[in-house]
C-alpha cells in the first residue's frame, strides 16, 4: 500500500503522532460534580484511541472551578483531577495514540445548564457561580459577568500554568490552550467581549496580551519536548468582532513564542453570529492561518469523508485534521478511512480478526 498523507506521521517537538486524523475536543458533561473524569471518559476517549485516531484531545478541561461551562465538566484544578486522568492517558498511550488535554476557562459563558436541559444560567442554589470576563458585558441571555481586575487576571494566568503542570503529571503528551468559541481568552481577543481601557484592552496588542502571557506561563512549566497548541476562532461571524485578518496577524505574532500548532475553528462569541455552514466551511480559515507563519495548523469543521480529508492535506490547507461528530458516529472510522485511502493502520490485537482486507464490506 502507498501511505496517504492522512495516515503519515507528524512530529512536533518530542512527540510523533502516528497519523494526522485526530480527535477534536468535545464536551461530554459526564464528570463528577467536582470535575473528576469518570468511566465515561475512559470509554469515550479510550474508544477513540482504540479506533485508530493519532491524537486524542480531551474536552475543554477547566483550570478553575469557575472555569467550567456546566457543573459536570471535567477539570484539572487539583491533584485529585490529575489522578483521575492518569488511567485514561495510560490507556490511550497503550493503543499507540497521543493523549492531549485542552486547557480552558469558560468566562462569561460558564455556570449554565447542560445543553440537553437548555442553556440558561444556573443559580447559586443550584450550584452555580458568578462568572468572570474581561468586561462586564453579558453573553446574550446570560447574567452580567464580573469584570476581572488586573490582579485577578494574573491569578488566572497562574491557574493555567498550575493546570499544565498537573496535566503533565497525569500523562498528557500535548497541551492545547482554548482561546476560541467565546470563552474567556477569546473574550479578551474580541472587541465584542472586551471594552477595557487598560493594558488588557483597547488595541490589538492589549486584547491579545493575556494569551501571550498564558502561552509563556505554560511553556515555562512544561517539558521542552512537549508540544503546545492554541485553538482560535478565526472569526466571530459578527459585525465589529474578531476577523480573519486579526487571526492572520495573531498567528504571525505567535511565531517564536513556543506555540507548536494552531487549531483553527470559528464562532461562539455572540449568539447573533451569522455562520455560513457547509462541508469544510472552516478550511479557508486554516489555509489563511497556515500562510501567516511557519506554525503548522489544524483544520476542523464538517470534514466527513476520507478522500475529502486527504485532499485538504495534499492541497496544503492544513497539516492535520480534527474530527468531532464523525468520530462520535463511528469511533472506528479511521480504519475504514485507511482502507479507502489504501493506507496501513494497525488494528488492536483483539480486533484483528475483523479488520478490513482491502475493501469496504
Amino acid at each position: 500500500m502507498t501511505q496517504s498523507l492522512l495516515f503519515s506521521p507528524l512530529t512536533l517537538r518530542g512527540a510523533t503522532v502516528k497519523n494526522r486524523l485526530w480527535v477534536a475536543p468535545m464536551a461530554q458533561y459526564s464528570a463528577t460534580d467536582n470535575g473528576i473524569p469518570t468511566d465515561w471518559h475512559l470509554a469515550h476517549l479510550g474508544g477513540m484511541a482504540r479506533g485508530g485516531a493519532g491524537l486524542v484531545m480531551s474536552e475543554a478541561t477547566a483550570v478553575l472551578p469557575e472555569g467550567r461551562i456546566c457543573i459536570p465538566d471535567a477539570g484539572i484544578w487539583s491533584d485529585e483531577h490529575a489522578e483521575g486522568w492518569s488511567r485514561i492517558t495510560r490507556f490511550i498511550v497503550g493503543q499507540g495514540s497521543i493523549p492531549g488535554m485542552q486547557l480552558a476557562h469558560a468566562g462569561r459563558k460558564g455556570s449554565t445548564q447542560i445543553p440537553t436541559q437548555g442553556r440558561d444560567a444556573i443559580t447559586e442554589e443550584e450550584g452555580g457561580w458568578r462568572t468572570v470576563a474581561p468586561s462586564a458585558i453579558a453573553y446574550e441571555g446570560l447574567p452580567e459577568p464580573h469584570a476581572l481586575t488586573v490582579e485577578e487576571i494574573a491569578d488566572i494566568v497562574a491557574a493555567y500554568a498550575a493546570a499544565a503542570r498537573r496535566a503533565v503529571e497525569a500523562g498528557f503528551q500535548v497541551l492545547e490552550i482554548h482561546a476560541a468559541h467565546g470563552y474567556l481568552l477569546n473574550e479578551f481577543l474580541s472587541p465584542l467581549g472586551n471594552d477595557r481601557t487598560d493594558r488588557y484592552g483597547g488595541d490589538f496588542a492589549g486584547r491579545t496580551r493575556i494569551l501571550h502571557e498564558v502561552v509563556a506561563a505554560i511553556r515555562a512549566v512544561i517539558p521542552e519536548s512537549m508540544p503546545l497548541f492554541v485553538r482560535l476562532s478565526a472569526t466571530d461571524w459578527a459585525e465589529g468582532g474578531w476577523t480573519v485578518e486579526d487571526t492572520v496577524r495573531l498567528c504571525a505574532a505567535l511565531e517564536g513564542t513556543g506555540v507548536d500548532m494552531i487549531d483553527v475553528s470559528s464562532g461562539g462569541m455572540v449568539a447573533h453570529q451569522k455562520i455560513t455552514v457547509g462541508p469544510g466551511y472552516q478550511v479557508p480559515f486554516a489555509r489563511a492561518a497556515r500562510a501567516a507563519s511557519s506554525i503548522p495548523v489544524i483544520a476542523v469543521g464538517l470534514i466527513t469523508e476520507a478522500v475529502q480529508a486527504e485532499q485538504l492535506l495534499v492541497d496544503g490547507a492544513a497539516d492535520a485534521l480534527m474530527f468531532g461528530r464523525q468520530l462520535l458516529r463511528e469511533p472506528h472510522w479511521p480504519f475504514r478511512a485507511a482502507v479507502e485511502l489504501k493506507s496501513e493502520l494497525r488494528w488492536p490485537g483483539p480486533y484483528r480478526s475483523a479488520r478490513y482486507r482491502g475493501s469496504i464490506p
